[in-house]
C-alpha cells in the first residue's frame, strides 16, 4: 500500500480546492497518510480527514508529545537529536516522514524553507513530490534532483543558503533518483507563472552579475553557490562533458561545504562562457 507524506508551512490556516481534491484521491485511493502535528497546514489536514471520517493516518511527532492529533490516530513520536532546538528538533520528524512515504504532497505559502526542503527530502529519496503553491494557485511535480535543481535556481543567494543552512549533507547533496510511477500524475494542467515557470532563462549577463555579486561579500560558500547555480542552469552534465571532469565531482565541489580547486573552477567558469576578472578595490594610501 502506498504511503503519502502530506505537509505544508505554517501560514497556511485554510486547504485550497486543488489540495482537497487531491486529499480525496488519496482517500478514495486508500492509501496511508503519514502527516505531521505543527499548527498551519498540518492542522488544516488533520481536520479535513477528521471530517472525512479517514482513519488511515498516522501522526508523527518530534519528542514525546504531539501538538496535535485531531483524529486521535496513531502517532509515531520521532527521536531528536540531543541539545537540537527550533527548526532543527522538528525537522527530524519530516526526514522520518520523507523515508517512510512513497510520495509527498506539499502544501506551500511561497515562502516556507520547511516546505520545500520536504521536497528536497523526498526527491533525494527517489520518489515523487507534488508542490502546491497556495497564493499563486500553482501547482508543480518534482520527479528527480534535476526538478529540484531547476526550481531553486530561480531564487536569490540569500534563500538558497538558507535552505542549504537547513538542510543536512547527504540532503543537500544530489542523487540518482529511479523513475516513478505516481497518482500524483492527475488530469490538472500546472499553472506556470513568471515567479515559477520552469522556462524562464537567465543570459549571460545575469549569470555573471550573480557571481559577482557573490566575490562581492567575500564569502566562499556564497561564490561557489552562485557558482554552483550557474553549473545547474546552464547543465551539469553538458558542463562535465565540457571540462573532462565527473558530474558526480562536480555536484560535490559546488555544493554545500564543498571546496572546489581553483582549477575547477575556471573550467567551469570557461564552459559556460564567463572568466574572473580583477580591479581594484578601493583607493590604497600607497598609491597616493
Amino acid at each position: 500500500m502506498n504511503t503519502i507524506f502530506v505537509g505544508g508551512s505554517r501560514h497556511v490556516s485554510r486547504l485550497s480546492s486543488q489540495v482537497k481534491e487531491r486529499l480525496k484521491n488519496v482517500i478514495e485511493s486508500r492509501f496511508s497518510i503519514v502527516v505531521g502535528d505543527a499548527n498551519g497546514a498540518d492542522k488544516a489536514v488533520q481536520k479535513y480527514l477528521h471530517d472525512a471520517s479517514y482513519d488511515n493516518v498516522t501522526v508523527f511527532c518530534s519528542g514525546d508529545s504531539c501538538r496535535n492529533n485531531i483524529g486521535r490516530w496513531k502517532t509515531l513520536q520521532v527521536k531528536t537529536p540531543k541539545n537540537a532546538k527550533g527548526f532543527e528538533f522538528y525537522a527530524a520528524k519530516d526526514r522520518e516522514m520523507a523515508r517512510e512515504a512513497d510520495f509527498g504532497l506539499m502544501i506551500w505559502d511561497g515562502k516556507s524553507a520547511g516546505t520545500i526542503l520536504n521536497i528536497l527530502r523526498l526527491v533525494r529519496e527517489g520518489k515523487k513530490a507534488v508542490l502546491i503553491n497556495v497564493p499563486d494557485k500553482a501547482t508543480r511535480t518534482f520527479k528527480t534532483s534535476d526538478d529540484w535543481d531547476d526550481f531553486i535556481s530561480q531564487f536569490n543567494a540569500e534563500f538558497r543558503s538558507d535552505l542549504r543552512k537547513r538542510a543536512t549533507s547527504n540532503e543537500w547533496m544530489p542523487s540518482e533518483a529511479p523513475q516513478q510511477a505516481s497518482f500524483l500524475d492527475t488530469y490538472e494542467p500546472v499553472i506556470r507563472t513568471a515567479r515559477n515557470s520552469i522556462e524562464s532563462i537567465k543570459s549571460d549577463d545575469e549569470l555573471a552579475a550573480e557571481i559577482n555579486a557573490a566575490l562581492a561579500t567575500g564569502d566562499p560558500a556564497s561564490v561557489i553557490d552562485a557558482l554552483g547555480n550557474v553549473a545547474k542552469i546552464r547543465g551539469m552534465t553538458q558542463i562535465a562533458k565540457d571540462t573532462g571532469l565527473a558530474r558526480e565531482s562536480l555536484y560535490r565541489s559546488l555544493s554545500s561545504g564543498g571546496n572546489p580547486e581553483f582549477a575547477t573552477v575556471l573550467k567551469v567558469l570557461s564552459s559556460v562562457g564567463l572568466r574572473l576578472m580583477v580591479s581594484k578595490a578601493f583607493d590604497s594610501p600607497h598609491n597616493e
